[in-house]
């Protein structure tokens, strides 16, 4: 099948996916190559025109090319075609003309269904661009889960914007370490409080002498217990057993997403029963991660 076998080509490469057209062509490749290289397979785009003025120098061995032309008869495309022929590199075209000059010289050809363009006239290139756009996109996707390229790798190519910010794990957003309001079963109420304002959680986490989290005080405890001898009691007396905790690799939106079904704004990060970290509601929302 054409299609498995350009994906066998792209995946084996050790070099880079070298994209290539013109026109139409062109900016449809810009963008298959853009998106090809924020999935995991390397790639960038070549003009044909420019590749006969010194650009082929762009293209070594250990790279494959796909070349996009509909009619298949681009003439800027012979020197990349031949040089791709010369040094025995792949060449993988997208074309709807399955007896073109294109066609005939490339190792794989993907050919498009023979389908009017919508324009009136039957000549400006528009079906044939969304059509090559989709073959793109199918081939990225494709490879993506070839190559097993998981939210984590997607991230190390998008760090900015909106998508970056969705991405973000709440390891990445959590406080630890000596922010950590933590105290121990044992401990008295007059000092919880002071924890938990020094901290500015509104909460402190109840840990054993094993250092697990066996419970949560939180501004609700407190209140609930309001009356004359609240401070000669422990955190022990009037904790929440059991809190609800997150792990530190869980995506920031799933976490917000559950303090709101648990109807919490701060929840403790936990790993083999132990506190890690803390993460606020107020975390993911001020990170955009939502």
């Amino acid at each position: 099948m054409p299609f498995t076998s350009a994906l066998d080509i792209f995946s084996g490469v050790t070099g880079r996916v070298i994209v290539t057209g013109v026109g139409k062509s062109g900016h449809v490749g810009r963008k298959i190559a853009a998106t090809l290289a924020s999935t995991g397979t390397p790639a960038f785009f070549v003009h044909a025109g420019e590749a006969s003025h010194g650009d082929l120098g762009m293209i070594a061995k250990g790279d494959a090319v796909l070349a996009i032309s509909n009619s298949g008869e681009a003439g800027e495309l012979h020197d990349i075609v031949g040089y791709a022929k010369r040094f025995d590199i792949p060449l993988v075209a997208i074309t709807s003309k399955a007896g073109s000059t294109l066609a005939q010289a490339a190792t794989i050809v993907l050919l498009l269904p023979p389908v009017p363009e919508a324009c009136p006239m039957g000549l400006a290139p528009t079906t044939s661009t969304t059509l090559t756009l989709a073959m793109g996109d199918a081939l990225a996707v494709a490879l993506l889960e070839r190559r097993g390229f998981t939210a984590d790798d997607y991230k190390v190519f998008h760090p900015g914007g909106h998508l970056g910010r969705k991405l973000f794990k709440v390891e990445d957003l959590m406080h630890g370490g000596d922010e950590l309001p933590l105290v121990q079963v044992s401990t008295s109420m007059s000092d919880v409080v002071l924890v938990m304002t020094n901290k500015t959680f509104g909460v402190a986490g109840v840990v054993d002498a094993g250092g697990r989290l066996v419970g949560i005080v939180t501004d609700g405890d407190l209140r609930r217990h309001i009356r004359g001898d609240l401070f000669k009691l422990v955190a022990g007396d009037i904790m929440t057993k059991d809190p609800k905790t997150t792990a530190r690799n869980m995506l920031a939106a799933e976490a917000m997403r559950r303090m709101n079904d648990w109807k919490i704004t701060s929840v403790f990060v936990a790993e083999d029963g132990k506190p890690v970290g803390i993460l606020r509601m107020h975390d993911i929302l001020r990170a955009g991660a939502v």
